[in-house]
């Protein structure tokens, strides 16, 4: 009998890697854990899990011998870590190997967003550019002062792109870090107030919920543009809408959301967001070293060995 559970929407390549390693039962979501019979679930001593939806001690207390979840991404707010951690139970995560991408496309995002390059194609695709000639001027990216809201993995990564954007770099953390003179502040106001790009690369969870707050919001100003890679939960969302749609900021480039996929319409309205489908990690590339990493945790667990990358 199989020692593994899948949990999620995994696709056939990442499948195809678990059936090979683990042989584990899949299962759509959490829910489904419930509908499996005593026997097999007091036989699961390691869980796959791949969501965005609650994982913890109801999952937990059906599967008794269960000693590691680990999860694919970086992000690990589904799963109750705290609840996990009473019951002994070991929980991983898979860092390091998505810095690249998403830092990657929170630059994109930022640029896509000052240069207007959605609407630009537009234009030019319209038959706009033929019709009425060149496409109106938009906003200079390289050379502007930017605050990294989050200084860890991902946001050290986005930081030093834009270094050779010869942007003044500025940045939020618990404590200051070693930089190349880069400026810290004790608090995002301060931050946000003293740069013209704001981007969020904070993990997720209670502990980040709406960190940029209405007043962090505010103090970015009308000249102001709001980045986030990381969760929709870290900023308060009402009041990133309430300030876009007002102008009290400028623009925001999103790849994270409140009830993603099913997002506020309220965004589609607006022509100054960038709008992704939460796809930070999303290549071919990465996402298949993240299911590796996955995989390598739960089998360094069943050998009896340490997890590469814990998180409890």
């Amino acid at each position: 009998m199989t020692h593994t559970l899948a949990i999620g929407p995994y696709n056939d390549d990442e499948k195809q890697g678990l059936t090979r390693e683990l042989s584990p039962i899949y299962l759509d979501g959490p829910a489904g854990v419930a509908d499996l019979d005593a026997a097999r679930r007091d036989a699961i001593k390691a869980v796959a899990y791949k969501g965005h939806h609650a994982f913890g001690a109801t999952e937990m207390d059906l599967l008794p011998n269960v000693g590691v979840v680990a999860n694919y991404g970086v992000g690990y707010d589904a799963i109750d870590v705290k609840e996990a951690s009473v019951r002994g139970i070991k929980v991983s995560n898979t860092p390091g190997v998505l810095n690249d991408d998403v830092a990657d496309l929170a630059v994109a995002m930022l640029i896509m967003q000052g240069r207007e390059m959605e609407h630009a194609s537009a234009w030019a695709r319209s038959g706009k550019w033929a019709e009425q000639g060149e496409y109106r001027l938009n906003r200079k990216v390289s050379g502007g002062r930017v605050g990294i809201v989050g200084l860890g993995r991902i946001g050290r990564e986005i930081a030093d792109r834009l270094a050779a954007f010869k942007m003044d770099i500025h940045y939020w953390s618990r404590s200051e870090k070693d930089t190349p003179d880069w400026t810290h502040h004790s608090d995002p106001v301060s931050l946000a107030n003293a740069v013209d790009y704001l981007i969020v690369a904070l993990v997720g969870g209670s502990d980040t919920e709406q960190f940029v707050s209405k007043e962090v919001i505010a103090a970015l100003g009308s000249r102001g543009v709001l980045v986030n890679i990381s969760r929709g939960s870290t900023v308060d969302e009402g009041a990133l809408l309430d300030a876009l749609e007002s102008g009290a900021i400028a623009g925001a480039a999103l790849d994270v959301f409140l009830n993603e996929p099913k997002i506020d319409p309220r965004f589609y309205a607006l022509d100054n967001v960038v709008i992704q489908p939460h796809q930070g990690s999303g290549t071919v590339e990465t996402r298949a070293a993240m299911a590796k990493l996955q995989r390598d945790n739960v089998l360094a667990f069943l050998g009896a060995k340490d997890l590469l990358t814990p998180v409890n």
